[in-house]
């Protein structure tokens, strides 16, 4: 098990932190640990069912102490890479997600941009996003994830729909967030942080862990959210460290530091 000095923590909110409205064994205490250690903290998240006022609320009611700055989202980086592009985007998101792109020219589409979006999944918005791409539209996935944890089980993320319209236009999203390296990259510069001196705690081993760990940085995998038995072994390089949930990490992490 990998046991060195880091000087900034990156940490998962859904699956991780909490899972709909619960969070994980011991969650919120340990991350009030790690506050009072001398490790910078930002949370990354590939959530884009809805908005960061939507989230910072959810965390706030669970009883996160963790404010609007500090989280890093797959979502507003997509707004970001929108907006510098002049894209007039076809958001195939949720109601509550489409607050980031507001003020965002939408007439006329020359992109379609797919988050986790369970009311626009249906034939009728996909295969207007199908003509849009065969016509020359740009394809950005918010995030490309397979599932993820709700409080009932797992249910599918937006991946396998990203997929669909790739395998249906011949065409290669775009992928903004987790795990591509430059959203890591990016996440560690708002902090002032090299990968190298780094480390990232989440529930997904692609995303989270092999993703951070191609970005330069270490990951830990924690066996709670979306994780499988057996995702550890799944991944090359493996994770730093797996543990059972985001509480025994921090633990972990606060003994290496020491």
């Amino acid at each position: 098990m990998c046991r060195k000095k880091f000087l900034a923590v990156l940490i998962d909110l859904s699956g991780t932190l909490h899972i709909g409205n619960t969070s994980t064994p011991s969650a919120v205490a340990a991350l009030q640990r790690l506050r009072n250690s001398s490790l910078k903290l930002l949370f990354v998240t590939n959530t884009t069912k809805e908005s960061g006022s939507h989230l910072k609320r959810r965390l706030d009611s669970i009883g996160f102490d963790i404010k609007a700055e500090e989280i890093f989202s797959s979502l507003s980086a997509a707004q970001q890479l929108v907006k510098s592009r002049q894209y007039r985007p076809m958001l195939l998101l949720q109601a509550s997600a489409k607050e980031e792109f507001a003020g965002l020219e939408e007439t006329d589409p020359n992109a379609v941009v797919v988050g986790l979006a369970p009311d626009c999944f249906d034939y009728l918005h996909m295969n207007a996003a199908f003509r849009l791409i065969n016509e020359g539209a740009h394809l950005i996935a918010v995030h490309a994830g397979r599932y993820y944890k709700e409080e009932d089980g797992l249910s599918l993320g937006p991946g396998p729909f990203v997929k669909a319209l790739e395998y249906a236009t011949g065409v290669t999203a775009e992928v903004v967030g987790k795990p591509v390296p430059g959203f890591f990259h990016a996440a560690l510069k708002q902090i002032d942080c090299v990968p190298e001196d780094a480390v990232m705690i989440g529930d997904d081993v692609r995303d989270d862990v092999a993703g951070a760990q191609a970005a330069g940085m270490s990951g830990v995998l924690v066996r709670t959210g979306k994780y499988r038995p057996g995702d550890e072994d799944t991944v090359s390089p493996p994770p730093a460290a797996t543990f059972d949930n985001f509480a025994l990490a921090v633990e972990w992490l606060l003994q290496s530091a020491a």
